[in-house]
C-alpha cells in the first residue's frame, strides 16, 4: 500500500510514517511539503492508494473533491482541527474517508488508518469480532426486527456472545425486541464516561437480554443524541469487537457520519426491503450511495422481508433493478413477527416453529459455519486492531 502524506510540519509527518509503519512495515509511506499550493500540483502525477493532508480547513475542501473524482480509487485521510459535524459531513461529500483530529494520539491515528485498510482488503491477525450493519431501506421495512431476533439466535442458538448496539439515535427501540426490562443505561450515558471505557463499564451499561446477549440502548432523549460522536462510537466499536464475537448494529435510515463509520468497516450490509414500489425506489438510492462509498459487493447482503410469492414484483424484478443479487429472503409471518414484538419476546423463543424463526436459525448458522471455517484456516482478521 502507498500513502503519501501532504504535510506543513516535519513533527507530524514523523509522527504519521510512525503510525503506519508500526502497524504495518510493509507500506511505502512518503511526504510532500504543502505550502499553500494547489494539492493536484504538490502530487506531480503521483497516485498513491492514499493520500493524507494534514491541517486541513474547511476551504480546503474544495480542492478535495474534484481530486477524488479524477482519481475515484484513492482513499483520502484528512487531519484537522475542525472535527464539527458540519465540517466532516462536507468532508463526506467531497469524498474524504477519514478525518482524525490535529491533537489525537498515534493510537487514534492508526485506529482510522485501519479502517482504511480493512476497505481496500488488508487483513491483519488476530480474532476480533464480526461486525454486522442492518439498516432500512424505507420505514418500515422490519430492520429491527431482524437485528434483534438475529442477534438473539446467534447468542441462544448457536452459544456466541453478541453485542447489538442501537445506533438509531433519535427512535431506536431495538431493546423493546428482545425484553421487556428496561436498559441500564444508554449510548449516549456511556458516551458521557468514555474517557474511562473498558469491558466492564460496557457491559454494566447493556441490557443483558438473554444469556450471551447484550444490548446498548439508543437514548431515551433524542436530544442527547446530539453529544454522540464519532469518537465516542469508535471508542464502543473497538472495545465491542474486542470481548464479542458478534457485534450488531441497528442503523437509521437516513445515513450521517457515524452509521457511514459503522458502514466502513463491517464485515456485512443488510439493507432490509420489501418487494413493493417505494422500496424498490428508495433501495436503488440506497445502493447508488454504498457503491460511491466503494463498498464492495460482496459485504452487501440485500434481504427481502415478508415475501409472498404471487406478488406484482417477483425477486427476479427486484434484482434487476437494483443490479445487485437478493442474499436473504424473509418468509411473511405477520401474526407471528407483530405477537413477538408487541410482547418483547423473541420470535424464536416464543414460536420455534414458525417460518420466520426457522429463517433466522438457518442464517445464523450460516453465519457461524463461515465463522469456524475462517477461524480454522486463521486467515480472516480484521483492520480494526486499536480500531473500529
Amino acid at each position: 500500500m502507498k500513502i503519501e502524506v501532504i504535510y506543513k510540519d516535519n513533527a507530524r509527518f514523523e509522527l504519521i510514517r510512525r503510525a503506519a509503519s508500526e502497524m504495518n512495515p510493509e507500506v511505502d509511506i512518503s511526504g510532500l511539503a504543502h505550502a499553500g499550493e494547489p494539492l493536484h500540483t504538490v502530487l506531480n502525477g503521483t497516485i498513491p492508494d492514499l493520500l493524507i493532508v494534514d491541517e486541513a480547513t474547511r476551504t480546503g475542501l474544495s480542492a478535495i473533491e474534484p481530486l477524488n473524482l479524477a482519481l475515484p480509487k484513492m482513499d483520502i485521510l484528512l487531519i484537522s482541527s475542525d472535527t464539527s459535524s458540519e465540517f466532516l459531513l462536507d468532508a463526506m461529500r467531497s469524498g474524504v474517508r477519514e478525518v482524525v483530529n490535529s491533537s489525537a494520539s498515534q493510537e487514534a491515528l492508526q485506529t482510522a488508518l485501519n479502517r482504511i485498510m480493512h476497505k481496500r482488503g488488508m487483513q491483519s491477525t488476530g480474532s476480533e469480532g464480526r461486525v454486522l450493519a442492518f439498516l432500512s431501506c424505507k420505514g418500515g421495512s422490519g430492520a429491527t426486527f431482524l437485528a434483534s431476533n438475529l442477534a438473539y439466535v446467534l447468542a441462544r442458538e448457536f452459544d456466541k456472545r453478541v453485542a447489538l448496539i442501537d445506533l438509531n439515535l433519535q427512535f431506536g427501540d431495538a431493546a423493546l425486541f428482545v425484553s421487556d426490562s428496561h436498559p441500564p443505561s444508554n449510548i449516549a450515558i456511556l458516551s458521557e464516561q468514555i474517557h474511562r471505557l473498558d469491558a466492564s463499564l460496557l457491559a454494566a451499561s447493556m441490557l443483558q437480554a438473554a444469556p450471551n446477549l447484550f444490548v446498548l440502548a439508543a437514548p431515551d432523549d433524542p436530544e442527547q443524541s446530539l453529544e454522540i460522536r464519532r469518537e465516542h462510537v469508535e471508542a464502543i466499536l473497538r472495545v465491542a469487537r474486542q470481548n464479542y464475537d458478534f457485534v450488531i448494529f441497528d442503523l437509521p435510515r437516513t445515513l450521517d457520519n457515524l452509521s457511514v463509520q459503522v458502514l466502513d468497516i463491517a464485515d456485512a450490509i443488510f439493507p432490509v426491503m420489501q418487494l413493493t414500489l417505494p422500496f424498490v425506489r428508495d433501495g436503488k438510492r440506497l445502493l447508488s450511495i454504498f457503491r460511491s462509498l466503494d463498498y464492495p459487493k460482496s459485504r452487501i447482503k440485500v434481504i427481502v422481508n415478508r415475501h409472498e410469492k404471487g406478488g406484482e414484483f417477483t425477486l427476479q424484478d427486484l434484482e434487476k433493478a437494483i443490479d445487485t443479487k437478493v442474499s436473504f429472503v424473509v418468509p411473511n409471518s405477520y401474526q407471528a413477527a407483530a405477537s413477538s414484538v408487541n410482547l418483547g419476546i423473541p420470535i424464536v423463543k416464543a414460536n420455534r416453529g414458525d417460518p420466520i424463526s426457522m429463517f433466522l436459525i438457518d442464517m445464523g448458522r450460516e453465519f457461524t459455519q463461515k465463522e469456524t471455517k475462517v477461524t480454522n484456516n486463521s486467515w480472516f482478521s480484521r483492520m480494526f486492531g486499536a480500531k473500529g
